[in-house]
């Protein structure tokens, strides 16, 4: 979205190519179009724009259709990131971010800006990152790496949270390189912030199913403590993420997945320490789906009877409960006393391997 904005740009106020380079000074008016639901495609605009000279152009930004925004060269020190952002900030690393860092090196800077906001009463900062969160660190880890005057380059918007959280989604939508977990919890903090936990009014205004956002919004309830199981949160997308958010409804259940994810955890640990792949994300998710809670044994039948020598009962246990034990001594058993003291003691003996005593 950002590449094609520039290129708009270049054929809107350009008068010919040379003057359609990137900004080199720290400050650089644009003129960046409304979004609407019938913006032309790239090469249409391109040949409708290639008409337009600096006159009509300016005319367009009087009028409010085209709208008048700054680019500036920031010090990333400067800037803060919006915490509604959806990209867990610990997660970037030098790793998973070299792809952008040896591209920025080889193009001598950063091409497509990032999108901050004006902030105030915050000594330490002047700018908030509403979109750009990779950009951000590579600049800064490059800075910190031999080169000490690489800057940020941003673009500065008139934004509320929730028009910055919406940017910020359109964005994140079309990078893969933010799982879907990261999105879910995002969407699940957006809820209550800006939507005050409604979730269709979310969705209309986001544009999105309510069903593929309800899942969303359940997958965001998945805790650390089972999160921690996955090396890679990559892995554990959507439909996936949803059904293990739904078997942690069970309390009992939910407890073995936690037991399982914390095993799983440290065998992953383990696996790194030698130098071993930690377990995939499916192996990941067969195992905590398989967890059970360990099922309490079948209750005992306390009920019993002892028979006598004629095969007739001589005594039976009516009930047991914390008034006592009930026992039952049938008329006519043919049974003696000895016979019946005995049977006595053999239903007592009996009560106290089940933990039941008289005692």
């Amino acid at each position: 979205m950002a590449k094609k904005q520039s290129d708009y740009l270049a054929s809107l106020l350009a008068e010919d190519e040379a003057e359609a380079e990137a900004p080199k000074s720290d400050t650089q008016d644009a003129a960046i179009p409304l979004p609407s639901r019938g913006e032309p495609t790239r090469a249409s605009a391109r040949a409708g724009l290639s008409l337009l000279g600096r006159e009509n152009a300016l005319s367009r930004v009087a009028t409010g259709e085209v709208r008048q925004v700054t680019q500036l060269l920031l010090d990333p020190a400067r800037v803060r990131v919006w915490v509604g952002n959806a990209r867990i900030q610990a997660k970037l690393t030098e790793e998973n971010c070299r792809d952008l860092i040896d591209s920025i090196v080889a193009e001598g800077g950063q091409k497509v800006p990032a999108v901050v906001r004006h902030i105030k009463d915050d000594p330490a900062h002047d700018y908030e990152l509403i979109a750009g969160t990779r950009r951000h660190f590579a600049i800064s880890w490059l800075r910190a790496h031999s080169y000490p005057d690489m800057r940020l380059l941003a673009q500065v918007a008139e934004l509320d949270d929730e028009a910055a959280f919406r940017l910020a989604d359109i964005e994140n939508r079309a990078r893969k390189d933010i799982s879907d977990i990261e999105r879910a919890r995002n969407y699940a903090a957006a809820l209550e912030l800006h939507y005050g936990g409604k979730a269709v009014r979310m969705a209309e205004r986001l544009n999105l199913s309510k069903g593929w956002l309800s899942k969303m919004l359940k997958a965001a309830t998945i805790s650390d403590d089972v999160l921690v199981a996955f090396a890679n949160l990559h892995e554990l997308t959507l439909n996936p993420a949803y059904k293990l958010a739904a078997a942690l409804d069970d309390s009992a259940r939910a407890t073995a997945i936690r037991k399982e994810a914390k095993a799983i955890a440290s065998e992953n640990q383990a696996a790194v320490d030698i130098g071993t792949p930690p377990l995939p994300g499916a192996a990941t998710l067969r195992r905590l789906m398989a967890a059970n809670a360990v099922k309490a044994p079948a209750p005992v039948d306390l009920r019993m009877e002892i028979a006598g020598p004629h095969g007739r009962p001589v005594v039976a246990v009516k009930a047991v409960n914390r008034q006592g034990i009930t026992l039952h001594l049938p008329m006519a058993s043919g049974a003696s006393d000895d016979a019946v003291a005995e049977a006595v003691l053999k239903v007592l003996e009996s009560l106290r391997e089940n933990g039941i005593s008289v005692k």
